[in-house]
């Protein structure tokens, strides 16, 4: 059986375990389990995994600043990717941002993530250019 569910932190085992073994996805302290349930009790209904068989093999962070919509940690594990999931997981969060009033969201690839931006790319997102992302721990 598979399904799109709402994500739960007791989720957060298998989804740092899937994180861990997507190539290119960079984890950092903020993907703390601490983290981690805060984003998703700030984002109620925005975060979603993908589960087939009692096991998650996809995941989407999504959440907003009442402005724009943000997008991260889209994740299939290699051995589901080319069914759709990425896309159903993308399309699922897209739909929750519209139903809050945004009506724009963004992503962060790492640059040599080849299959991510091949993915984002071939799904109709538009690779910006012409401004720096700046980032500082506080």
């Amino acid at each position: 059986m598979s399904a799109i569910r709402e994500m739960s932190i007791n989720d957060y085992e298998q989804m740092i375990e899937l994180w861990k073994g997507i190539e290119g996805l960079a984890l950092s302290d903020a993907d703390s389990r601490d983290n981690i349930d805060r984003y998703i009790n700030r984002n109620k209904g925005l975060c979603y995994v993908y589960e087939q068989d009692h096991r998650i093999v996809g995941t989407i962070l999504c959440g907003h600043d009442g402005r724009r919509g943000y997008i991260y940690h889209v994740a299939v594990h290699p051995d589901y990717r080319n069914q759709r999931i990425g896309n159903m997981l993308v399309q699922t969060g897209l739909e929750k941002l519209r139903n809050e009033g945004i009506d724009k969201c963004h992503l962060f690839v790492i640059e040599d993530n080849v299959v991510g931006n091949g993915f984002w790319a071939a799904v109709g997102w538009e690779k910006r250019s012409g401004f720096y992302i700046y980032s500082k721990n506080i």
